[in-house]
């Protein structure tokens, strides 16, 4: 391309730049590499595809979007003046003129923009952003006067410029040109405005900002066939009419857009929360997160012995969820959180059974051992990198099928994103101050406004949802305490505090951190978190209720054994255990005696034990085991035959179906299990005996899974390349370009038969005694050549290669196509020819 002059394709506009600005495009647009394009041709091809185009437009800012809108409806190609004053119209703007430099670069660099001074949108982006009478255009313009007439008769054509006061002239291409200088000409169209009726400018407001199309009957009032005779509507069909382009403009005052946005929201602190002081927030964050951490504990501790069955599509029912709520003291939809964080740390899976249930992984053992604040960051980190969103639980997908915990079709690729970038945002206040959630999302909807479509059936856009959601979950995690990101959460997100808007020109996705950097960040949020935690205690406090209170966390022997022993009754920031009969009994089956039971109290207590209690204890062991069950198909045993005579005669005791063996022994036709309880429910305190006559222990029986790798997050589109791999794709598309375009020496036909001309089809043809010849004159020389090649496979290919060396029927060379030293067979080159400057 001359030097000074004006690229007239994207692929010359590519060419001219430089390494690093290639790079940038594909880093950019990583989609653009899958696979590596052969040269630039291919790759401005590919660019201009609708899938990539789409992807790339997805990924741009209101104002850059507004700018390429403004481009779509401009004359092509714009002048970066004409692009200016679409934007900011008549009066101007200085933040405009400041942010659209910024904007047309960002467009240039993601090559949906080409050229210097007169700028030309690719022609995908310009189908998917300009009007059509099926697809409104963004800025509510609609087609220009030539296009709405492109259809229309000669004569229809000339009643229109009659009756605009226009000179009538038999060629339709003058007459449109006519009409159309009339809408753009100020003076002339602010007369004709002047003249219309009022009710016709009535008509011309409710169309100026879009739609453009009415429709009107065959006789249509006053107003409406006023403006048709003049021009100002153009009919598209019988029963539809449209404002065209340049008529609406006039009447925007030149603007595109009703209200550009060059400047992104700003994030404001929230009303409802006053600043706090950042001591604050951390702790109320710090205790969050230790009420996170129980909660996960309680809900695995519940499905212990094994969880709710897996649906046959997969997930957990409406039921199960319902329960699991109860369970957890927690609203379903933070139920299904909980569920689904525990599921995304890998501690929670389904066991692959023939009758499939949920249960705990055996990762979820090596968890507990940790610091609770090391396990909060493994599930911080977890959360924060996952795809699935439990706040879709309930709702239905788009073929109507409902959305259900632990499901498959939870995964929303802009999770991760949105979540990381509302975080983001939180960090760009002060600590302590909390953001206005409405201002959060007018922000993400600024940043991304072609990705916030209504989604999964909501009026809402996704990204929105997610975004709410996102401020819910991380309160209950502990991530943001009283509405502000805490010292924790800033150190979890591994990454320093972002610039209040990095711009436009910085459009390409952040990279994933590598999993050494989550776990530095993972191990800083811990560091933070941990002195804020507090430290497990050694002792309750009893009371002559029959309650415990642990007015902290409890160490966790304490916890597992005061578990069995009594019932929590309510939690906070101190937890009630409360004893009672049936808990009592419930140490005693695990293998405790009264004694045990006494001695642990007295340990663990700095009160001293009540009186009641211990009454409690002695009581309930005292007539713990009297009756002893065993199989027959079931039986009751006992010494004492009065009792026996008592269980006989009470009638709730019917349905055990009961009947006396000896004075001693009753029989059953229930099963041992069904016995033991059924006695229980009537207020007795059997114990289970086996064969022998031994009292039969019985403890918890821990169900895990196999072993389970924790669910990966769906990729938002192709991974973002390294730098290695944009160095060596930038090289081998220079490359392949240069193999592509070089000029050749024309090279004469070899005779037939000779040296397999026909096989290269296009490629250089020579006979192999001019191969050879050819060749061998390159390496002493130093000069490139221009081969054609056919591979073991059969496959045809050019190539300009510089020879290093000939022997034994094979040439070393540099290979500029590949862009390494590669060997060819001599008799699979189809010909040879020299190039008319060499590209070394």
């Amino acid at each position: 391309m001359p030097e000074g002059s004006s690229p007239r394709t994207l692929a010359e506009a590519l060419r001219a730049r430089d390494d690093d600005e290639l790079g940038a495009l594909l880093r950019v647009r990583p989609d653009l590499l899958s696979p590596v394009p052969g040269d630039l041709s291919q790759l401005a091809t590919r660019a201009g595809t609708r899938a990539s185009v789409v992807r790339a437009l997805e990924r741009l800012d209101r104002f850059t979007l507004q700018a390429a809108e403004a481009l779509a409806v401009a004359p092509e190609p714009a002048s970066y003046e004409g692009l200016l004053t679409l934007l900011t119209g008549d009066e101007g703007d200085p933040a405009i003129e400041t942010a659209l430099p910024r904007a047309v670069d960002a467009l240039r660099s993601q090559a949906l923009v080409w050229g210097g001074d007169r700028l030309r949108l690719v022609r995908t982006a310009r189908e998917l952003l300009a009007p059509s009478p099926t697809r409104p255009s963004p800025t509510g313009l609609g087609p220009t006067v030539a296009e709405a007439t492109a259809g229309m008769s000669p004569g229809r054509i000339q009643e229109v410029i009659a009756a605009a006061g226009l000179p009538t002239t038999h060629d339709p291409v003058s007459a449109v040109a006519a009409l159309t200088s009339l809408f753009t000409d100020r003076e002339r169209m602010g007369a004709l405005l002047d003249s219309a009726p009022s009710a016709a400018l009535t008509v011309l407001d409710r169309l100026v900002w879009g739609p453009p199309y009415g429709e009107v009957t065959s006789d249509p009032a006053p107003p409406v066939r006023w403006l048709r005779d003049h021009g100002l509507l153009l009919p598209t069909s019988p029963r539809t009419v449209v404002l065209p382009r340049e008529a609406a403009l006039h009447l925007r005052a030149g603007r595109a857009h009703r209200s550009a946005e060059p400047l992104p929201p700003r994030i404001t602190p929230a009303a409802s929360f006053a600043t706090s002081r950042p001591q604050v927030v951390d702790g109320t964050a710090a205790g969050q997160a230790y009420t996170a951490l129980s909660t996960v504990e309680d809900l695995l501790q519940d499905w212990h012995e094994g969880g709710p069955a897996v649906l046959r599509a997969g997930g957990l029912s409406v039921r199960d969820l319902k329960r699991t709520a109860v369970a957890l003291d927690a609203s379903e939809p933070m139920a299904a959180f909980w569920v689904e964080l525990a599921y995304a740390a890998g501690l929670l899976a389904s066991d692959g059974a023939t009758d499939e249930r949920y249960a705990p992984t055996p990762a979820y053992d090596d968890w507990l051992t940790l610091p609770a604040a090391e396990r909060w960051a493994l599930l911080g980190d977890a959360w924060l990198t996952a795809t699935r969103t439990p706040g879709l639980v309930g709702g239905t997908d788009g073929k109507g099928r409902a959305l259900s915990a632990l499901g498959p079709d939870l995964d929303r690729t802009a999770t991760v994103e949105v979540r990381r970038r509302v975080l983001e945002l939180l960090a760009t206040l002060p600590a302590g101050t909390a953001a206005d959630p409405e201002t959060v999302l007018a922000r993400l909807r600024w940043e991304r406004p072609l990705r916030g479509g209504a989604a999964d059936g909501g009026h809402v856009d996704l990204r929105s949802r997610i975004a709410g959601w996102t401020l819910t979950e991380a309160e209950a995690l502990g991530v943001t305490g009283r509405g502000a990101l805490s010292a924790h959460g800033r150190e979890l997100l591994g990454s320093p505090t972002p610039a209040a808007y990095p711009g436009p020109a910085v459009a390409a996705p952040a990279p994933a951190l590598t999993a050494a950097e989550r776990a530095a960040a993972r191990d800083a949020a811990a560091v933070a978190l941990a002195p804020l935690l507090p430290e497990p205690l050694d002792h309750v406090l009893l009371q002559a209720d029959l309650t415990a209170v642990a007015p902290g966390p409890l160490e966790r022997p304490l916890a597992e054994t005061l578990a069995v022993l009594a019932d929590v009754e309510s939690k906070g920031g101190a937890t009630v255990y409360r004893f009672t009969p049936g808990s009592v009994r419930r140490a005693l089956d695990a293998g405790r005696s009264a004694s045990d039971l006494h001695t642990f109290l007295m340990s663990h207590s700095r009160t001293p034990v009540p009186q009641p209690l211990s009454y409690l204890i002695d009581d309930v062991a005292r007539r713990h085991g009297h009756l002893r069950i065993g199989s027959a198909a079931a039986y009751v045993r006992c010494d004492d035959d009065a009792l026996l005579e008592e269980i006989l005669a009470d009638r709730r005791s019917q349905g055990l179906r009961l009947r006396r063996l000896a004075p001693t022994v009753l029989a059953s036709q229930t099963d041992p299990s069904s016995l033991l309880e059924g006695l229980r429910a009537l207020g007795y305190a059997p114990a289970a005996e086996s064969a022998e006559g031994d009292v039969l222990i019985t403890r918890a029986h821990a169900r895990r899974t196999p072993p389970r790798t924790p669910p990966a997050p769906v990729p938002d589109g192709p991974p973002l390349p390294d730098a290695a791999l944009l160095g060596a794709a930038v090289r081998a598309i220079r490359a392949g370009d240069l193999a592509a375009t070089v000029e050749r020496k024309p090279v004469p036909e070899p005779s037939s038969g000779e040296g397999g001309a026909g096989r290269g089809g296009g490629l250089p043809r020579s006979t192999s005694g001019e191969t050879l010849a050819t060749v061998q004159a390159a390496v002493m020389t130093g000069s490139s050549i221009w081969i054609g090649y056919v591979n073991a496979e059969g496959t045809a290919s050019q190539r300009v290669i510089a020879p290093v060396r000939v022997e034994g029927g094979f040439v070393t060379a540099y290979d500029h196509t590949a862009d390494e030293v590669r060997t060819f067979p001599l008799h699979r080159i189809t010909g040879v020819a020299e190039l008319a400057d060499d590209p070394a």
